[in-house]
């Protein structure tokens, strides 16, 4: 079923002129886009199905015009959707008619690095992989890494709590952020965390991050950086089986050993992704794995060696090792660039669910069956290694029958996730896709628990609208309240 959204409030659209005129004079020229043509560059976000117009869009360079911009919507009760690059496959920063769209990509500047103690400080526009390059010199990196790291943010990753290939190891943005500056609805900026390990008083921190920009507008952030690894070299199994594949991964897990990256692509994939990379994926079998160890040479060939002995039991039709820098760029390529590369030849939705290793096997030939029962092809490429599947339904974006049916099918997977003992995300976020679907993950007093929270940050709901919680929820939540009932 298509997601709802809501009609805009009209009596804030019919004050467009005057609400950006004040605006203006809060920030100053350059930084409101109120012209039709620029603000359609900023309706949608990489979940292109839904589409609207923002009332206005807000460019700010400072957390101190983020803090005006915030006061007067806040006073005059306008929305606002925060933004980073718009690479979110779940809708999370969609506008609204009637809401002020405030993107944060002029604040993108490295503003301390302490490598003594192994910590950035920078502001959120910059994008993931820029961070990594920024430390590369000094021997460092930063770890999460999202397929989408060129394009991406670190305020999208801190909002969806994004991942990436090598989250196996090293964890997700969480795991990898120690302190943030934040600014509330009401103008009031705040400091979560720091540049130590474990900040005193509650963990507010873990509130923030992945809570989709529901809570404020986060503007910096204190990073932490690792060492870089003296080396690093993937090999490649070929399986005649998904489920080979799947138990191959939960073989290696379960032996205690914990790779870098253990990377799933099915055939489909494969192949569309060797025709775009040409990185030497085996082309005759029905499933493939790519995993990737680190450290000294000779700690890199003992686990290649272990981890190849943990496959055979599951019969691989092909074994290869990398042999060079290059070619392990040329595997690699294929794997970052697979949702472009199957956008060449179908339009997808990218699913985002999360299951336990050990139902990855049946899981994945029943997210076959789910395909064949609504006529859908489906390619599947997911970090195996956490059970963090991204399945992609293949469609015809322009025939609305297979639109509805890919949309009916994502939800069949994502409530397969969960019937598994998984979860409806792993790292894409609710936004308005999985919206609908909380009531399967949650019990009403869950939600309702999770919806307080949000109300205590954002009183008036003004924050990112109509996302992560059905569109009753806020109502739901205030009949929870013990005033409610008095």
């Amino acid at each position: 079923m298509s997601v709802v959204l809501p009609e805009p409030d009209q009596r804030i659209v019919a004050r467009r002129d005057a609400i950006v005129a004040d605006l203006r004079k809060l920030v100053g020229p350059g930084v409101i886009i109120s012209d039709t043509d620029g603000r359609r560059a900023f309706e949608t976000d990489a979940l292109t199905a839904y589409r609207r117009m923002p009332l206005a869009v807000a460019l700010p360079s400072t957390t101190e015009e983020v803090s005006r911009l915030l006061r007067y919507c806040h006073q005059n009760g306008i929305k606002v959707v925060a933004r980073g690059a718009g690479t979110s496959l779940s809708g999370g920063a969609l506008p609204a008619e009637d809401a002020l769209v405030i993107g944060v990509s002029r604040m993108n500047r490295v503003l301390e690095i302490d490598y003594a103690s192994r910590v950035a400080r920078l502001e959120v526009g910059i994008t993931n992989l820029a961070v990594s390059e920024t430390v590369k010199a000094g021997g460092f990196f930063y770890a999460p890494d999202p397929s989408s790291q060129l394009a991406c943010t670190i305020a999208g990753n801190i909002g969806m709590n994004s991942g990436g290939a090598h989250c196996l190891r090293y964890g997700v943005t969480t795991n990898n952020i120690l302190g943030v500056k934040m600014v509330l609805m009401d103008g009031q900026i705040v400091e979560i965390g720091g540049a130590h390990l474990d900040a005193p008083g509650y963990d507010l921190l873990g509130l923030v991050i992945g809570s989709e920009g529901q809570f404020g507008i986060v503007t910096e952030a204190t990073v932490r950086i690792l060492r870089s690894a003296e080396g690093a070299r993937p090999m490649l199994f070929g399986f005649d089986s998904p489920e080979a594949a799947g138990q191959c991964v939960a073989a290696i897990i379960g032996a205690g050993i914990i790779p870098v990256a253990i990377e799933y692509m099915d055939k489909p994939a494969i192949h569309v992704c060797e025709a775009f990379a040409k990185a030497g994926y085996p082309m005759d079998v029905e499933a493939l794995l790519i995993v990737e160890v680190e450290g000294s040479e000779q700690e890199i060939v003992d686990l290649l060696d272990v981890i190849a002995k943990l496959a055979e039991p599951f019969h691989p039709k092909s074994v290869r090792v990398s042999r060079s820098a290059e070619e392990s760029a040329a595997i690699w390529k294929g794997r970052k660039s697979a949702f472009g590369a199957i956008g060449r030849v179908a339009d997808y939705l990218c699913m985002d669910g999360t299951i336990p290793l050990g139902r990855l096997g049946e899981v994945l030939v029943s997210i076959g069956q789910i395909g064949d029962k609504h006529g859908l092809k489906v390619a599947n490429i997911f970090h195996a290694g956490d059970g963090n599947l991204h399945p992609l339904i293949l469609y015809n974006a322009n025939d609305p029958v297979e639109a509805e049916k890919a949309e009916q099918a994502g939800n069949d997977i994502l409530q397969l996730c969960v019937t598994v003992g998984g979860c409806l995300t792993g790292e894409h976020g609710v936004g308005i896709e999985k919206r609908d679907l909380m009531r399967v993950q949650y019990e009403e007093n869950d939600l309702v628990q999770q919806m307080r929270v949000k109300t205590v940050f954002d009183p008036a709901w003004l924050l990112n609208p109509h996302k992560v919680f059905p569109l009753d929820g806020r109502e739901a939540a205030y009949e929870a309240l013990p005033e409610a009932a008095e």
